[in-house]
């Protein structure tokens, strides 16, 4: 009976798990505005004409805390030449943890803490690390499920820099 219970209940989600498909290259990302630690509202949108790396993460993943600083580089290296981090935290109890973590490790860019909305219109975040790259017309030009090639991801942030790269331009 318990087993007939669950299969009903698999079946009834059907629909919902199939529509959580992770946003296609090439697409626009979907939006969202959270505040960070500090009450500030954070708007991927306003970010427009930057590149963005997006990076789902939470305090107890351990492929979260090997990037963490990588992303960190980054942004240091590659700010002045248009990138933009933005991490978002999806741990179950907010900043109840991530507030500590950041204060422990001092990340150079916003944090917010994101929400069941948000990971279902990325997908459903289908592991974490989570992380993406967004060009400078706000679409999504690269997606990756767990921990990143280190030295991969720098070259496509370096071409995505680049002064009128764009996606399927070629350039």
């Amino acid at each position: 009976m318990l087993l007939r219970t669950v299969a009903v209940a698999l079946v009834a989600m059907c629909p919902l798990l199939a529509s959580q498909t992770p946003p296609q290259l090439g697409q626009p990302a979907p939006d969202f505005t959270l505040t960070d630690s500090a009450g500030s509202p954070v708007k991927l949108s306003a970010y427009k004409g930057k590149v963005v790396l997006l990076d789902f993460w939470a305090t107890w993943c351990g492929g979260c805390k090997v990037e963490i600083p990588w992303y960190v580089e980054f942004q240091n290296k590659y700010r002045n030449d248009g990138l933009a981090a933005i991490g978002v935290s999806m741990d179950d109890d907010g900043w109840k943890s991530v507030k500590p973590f950041l204060e422990e490790h001092k990340l150079n860019y916003p944090v917010v803490i994101g929400n069941q909305d948000l990971a279902s219109r990325y997908g459903g975040l289908p592991s974490l690390p989570m992380t993406l790259l967004i060009d400078r017309d706000g679409k999504i030009a690269e997606s990756h499920a767990g921990m990143v090639d280190r030295d991969a991801y720098e070259k496509k942030i370096k071409t995505l820099l680049r002064p009128g790269k764009r996606i399927g331009s070629g350039t």
